[in-house]
């Protein structure tokens, strides 16, 4: 069995999921941290190796870009392939000064303005909450092996924050208490899928750009900045 939007087989995916929006980021995973890899799916190019690592079996997939997507693919993981966790590892924009360029970011709650939850199971809901035994196993894994992360809640929005007209309107809209440190675009509807699906979702990222450093991280240096926040999300699984 397949979906329109993977080839897979049944068996074919892990239980665990490691999920990159860019689906040469999957490759990269996979060509470079796994000890054996097999692709399985390269459908519209959003390509998914399922191998080893460090004898446990996972699975390395791409969700692209924003919302839409990864709630298409997520869904298929979990409702079709059985899948029980994915740990999303992508960039993210800081919004708290402390914050430096490939800091990582562990994902506690996320707000949207956007009607994810109503489209597709008729709640209006606007913030989510990680998995919080997924998280716990992440936290222990980064202080084993001395990894800095930050534990905070993050707006996830639909469209890049960095093309927006004003966001500091944007964030005046966000409740006060929510308090965000850092914005991405796929995280609510990993969340929100996963517990409606009762399965398991956590979301790391690493900082590419804030509204208080002037520099933005080139391509180049976004594949090696995150070779830690990659080795954090193997380990905990």
């Amino acid at each position: 069995m397949s979906t329109p939007h993977n080839e897979a087989k049944i068996g074919q995916i892990a239980k665990t999921v490691i999920m990159p929006g860019d689906p040469l980021r999957a490759k990269y995973i996979s060509e470079n941290f796994l000890d054996t890899y097999q692709l399985v799916n390269q459908v519209r190019g959003m390509y998914a190796y399922t191998g080893s690592y460090k004898g446990k079996e996972l699975t390395i997939m791409a969700s692209g870009m924003g919302m839409p997507s990864m709630g298409i693919y997520c869904y298929e993981l979990y409702k079709f392939y059985e899948v029980e966790n994915i740990i999303r590892i992508g960039s993210c924009g800081a919004y708290k000064p402390e914050l430096k360029l490939f800091d990582i970011i562990l994902a506690n709650a996320v707000f949207t303005e956007g009607n994810f939850a109503l489209t597709l199971n008729n709640e209006d809901c606007h913030i989510i909450q990680s998995s919080t035994e997924l998280n716990q196993k992440i936290i222990s894994t980064a202080k084993n092996l001395n990894i800095p992360i930050t534990l905070g809640n993050t707006v996830c929005s639909d469209c890049f924050d960095v093309y927006m007209t004003d966001v500091n309107q944007f964030l005046s809209r966000i409740p006060a208490d929510f308090n965000p440190i850092s914005a991405e675009m796929e995280s609510f509807a990993l969340f929100y899928t996963a517990k409606l699906l009762n399965k398991n979702a956590s979301c790391l990222m690493s900082v590419v750009d804030s509204k208080f450093i002037k520099e933005i991280a080139k391509p180049e240096e976004r594949q090696t900045g995150l070779n830690n926040m990659i080795k954090l999300a193997l380990e905990s699984c």
